[in-house]
């Protein structure tokens, strides 16, 4: 099934350089970019990302560090369209915790903190990138972060074209 999804690659990963290499990972993998902006997000649009739900399962402490995190610098924000997309992007950034991320992930290759130490450190973890967790959260994420009109509908060239045939 073809599902669309948002990935954020938050301001840690904007401010390393690795933004280009993010989407490579993705596009390596065949899926399609079919929208991308860059944005400075306020703290009462970071509330609406990080919902109060976030603060029911993991505590508000984490909940006021995730919005202090997200609103560090610029964030690039895509929406990435593919078969089984959600669960694609997922595998290709890694567990949540970067210590716990295996080599060959986003997370795994290019970060390495643990839960243990940002919240030693009262910080929440840099972990480079945000991507939705399942296609309800997706479908949502992408209406707050994107317009219609952002979202463009074209076909790669493996769709267009019959490579040897």
């Amino acid at each position: 099934m073809i599902q669309r999804t948002l990935v954020l690659i938050k301001p840690d990963g904007v401010m390393r350089g690795l933004v280009g290499e993010v989407i490579k990972r993705f596009e390596d993998k065949g899926l399609k970019i079919i929208g991308l902006k860059m944005v400075c997000i306020d703290k009462e649009f970071a509330a609406k990302h990080y919902t109060k739900d976030i603060a029911k399962r993991r505590g508000e402490n984490v909940r006021k560090n995730l919005l202090d995190y997200i609103t560090e610098g610029p964030v690039v924000a895509m929406v990435i369209e593919g078969v089984d997309a959600v669960n694609v992007v997922r595998i290709v950034t890694g567990d949540t915790e970067p210590s716990k991320a295996m080599p060959g992930t986003i997370r795994g290759d290019f970060t390495h903190h643990s839960f243990h130490y940002a919240d030693g450190k009262e910080m929440s973890i840099k972990n480079i990138i945000h991507a939705s967790a399942n296609a309800e959260e997706a479908e949502k994420e992408i209406l707050l972060w994107f317009s219609i009109e952002e979202l463009y509908s074209y076909k790669k060239a493996d769709e267009i074209f019959h490579y040897g045939k």
